[in-house]
C-alpha cells in the first residue's frame, strides 16, 4: 500500500520534524510513505470570510496537482466522520482488501480545506471536534496510520 500525506505548509518546529521522521521510519515496514508539502498562504489575523475563501482556493490549486485519479482520497475535515483507532484500522484494511493500492490523506492549512478539495475526496474523516495546528495534525495522522497497521497485523500497541 502506498500512503501519501498531502499537506499544506511546511513543518517549522524541530519537534514536529523529529516526530514525523520517527513515524515515517516506523511505517517503512508496513507501507510506502510519501509526504508532499505545498506552500501555504499568509493568513492575516482576523481574516474575513472572503479572505479565507481566497486563501483556501489558492491552496486548493496547489493541492490538486498531486491528487491522483486512481488514489482513494481522504480529506481531514472537522465535520468528517469520527471513529476509534480500531475502526480506522478496519477502514485501511478493507480498502486494501478492495484492491485500493494508494491512499492520499489531505491536511489543509490554517483556514482548512477548500470545498473543491472536499468534493474531490472519497471520504472526510475527523480526529476530533477540536481544532489542531496543521503541523501537529500531520504527527497525529502518522501516529494513527502506524497504530492502524499494528492493529491490522495483530501486533501490540499502546492503548
Amino acid at each position: 500500500m502506498k500512503i501519501t500525506i498531502l499537506a499544506v505548509g511546511k513543518l517549522k518546529e524541530q519537534y514536529f520534524t523529529s516526530a514525523v521522521q520517527e513515524y515515517s521510519k516506523r511505517l517503512g515496514r508496513y507501507c510506502k510513505l510519501e509526504i508532499i508539502e505545498t506552500a501555504d498562504e499568509k493568513t492575516p489575523d482576523n481574516a474575513s470570510t472572503n479572505e479565507g475563501n481566497i486563501i483556501r482556493a489558492k491552496e486548493a490549486g496547489r493541492l490538486k496537482k498531486y491528487i491522483k485519479d486512481d488514489a482513494y482520497v481522504i480529506a481531514l475535515a472537522i465535520n468528517g466522520k469520527q471513529m476509534p483507532s480500531e475502526g480506522f484500522a478496519d477502514k485501511l484494511d478493507k480498502l486494501g482488501i478492495r484492491g485500493i493500492s494508494h491512499i492520499i490523506f489531505i491536511i489543509g492549512g490554517s483556514t482548512g480545506l477548500d470545498s473543491s478539495i472536499l468534493e474531490m475526496a472519497d471520504e472526510e474523516i475527523s480526529f476530533s471536534l477540536m481544532t489542531f495546528p496543521h503541523q501537529l495534525m500531520r504527527v497525529i495522522l502518522l501516529e494513527q496510520v502506524y497504530r492502524a497497521y499494528r492493529i491490522i497485523n495483530g501486533e501490540p500497541y499502546h492503548k
